[in-house]
Formats: C-alpha cells, structure tokens, sequence
C-alpha cells in the first residue's frame, strides 16, 4: 500500500511539465513580441528618415521602443529560467548542458535548488522593474525643482539598491 502511494506520488511530479512546456512557450512567444517591437522601431526610424520629418518626442518614442523590447526580452529569460530551474529540480538534469562545457557544467541555467531559482528569477525580475521604471521616466514632465530632486532620489535609491544585489550576489 505504501509502496503504491510513494510511486504514486514520485510520479505525480510530471505534472510540472506542464510550467515547463507552457513556461518554454511563454519565453519563445515573448522573444518573438520583443523582437517584432525591435522591428517596428527600426520601421519607424527608416521611414522618418526617408521622409525628411522629424516628430516631436522622436528620440524618446525610439528609446521607449527599444527599452520596452528589453523589458519584454528580460521577461523572456526570467520564463526560461523559470522552465529550465523547475525541470532541473522536479524531473532530471540537463545532460546536453554537460555535453556541450565539458568544463564547466554550472552555467546560470543551472538550478540545484528552490532557492537558488528564486533568487535567479528575482535577480532577473528587478532588472526588469528598473528597466520598466525607466521607460516610464522617459515620458514624465517634470514642472518644479521638487519634481527633479524627487527623480535624482529615485535613480539614486535604484543605484544603491542594484549595488547592494550585487554585493549580496556575490557572497551567495
């Protein structure tokens, strides 16, 4: 009896495979949105150069363009992350990774534990937050001084915040 319910359950752990797949396709689906915004962009700034014009926000439409395709690139890779960390702890390792670095079988794909996944994607989702914060910054108007000061703030409390995770980083 309890021989059936532990096979059972040891088991039950492929029914990750379904974050795994789906996880695999929401990264292969976001490279190609990101890539096609990379695209847009690129159209954009051939057919106004083309046309001799020169919109109002331009440069700040080109940059948001391209920091929102960065953004959706670095959702794409905490997804794949994502998928290769969970295979690699509920269902095997991935042996090709081996076969490929002899040498060097710890890339960041890598995953040994839960922990370690979590603090990977974490990584990975407050790039995507600064990123994201900037984006949005690029299209703020700032009307009195205290506006300013309170942008040179936020883009220091980023600055020490993304020095500390590195300092954490490399002690873990």
């Amino acid at each position: 009896m309890f021989n059936f319910l532990g096979s059972s359950l040891w088991k039950s752990r492929f029914i990750v495979l379904l974050a795994v797949v789906f996880g695999f396709v929401g990264a292969v689906l976001l490279f190609i949105v990101a890539s096609m915004d990379i695209i847009s962009v690129a159209t954009y700034v051939i057919k106004t150069i083309i046309t001799g014009a020169h919109p109002e926000h331009f440069h700040e439409d080109i940059v948001a363009g391209i920091i929102g395709a960065v953004d959706l690139y670095l959702i794409a890779i905490v997804m794949l992350i994502f998928s290769f960390g969970i295979y690699e702890l509920f269902i095997s390792k991935i042996d090709a990774v081996c076969n490929i670095e002899k040498e060097n079988c710890d890339t960041i794909l890598s995953i040994t534990s839960l922990d370690q996944l979590k603090d990977k994607i974490a990584k990975v989702i407050i790039m995507v937050l600064v990123v994201n914060y900037f984006q949005r910054v690029l299209h703020t108007t700032y009307e009195t001084p205290l506006e300013l000061l309170y942008f040179a703030l936020a883009i220091t409390a980023l600055a020490v915040g993304l020095y500390f995770l590195g300092k954490v980083g490399k002690k873990g």
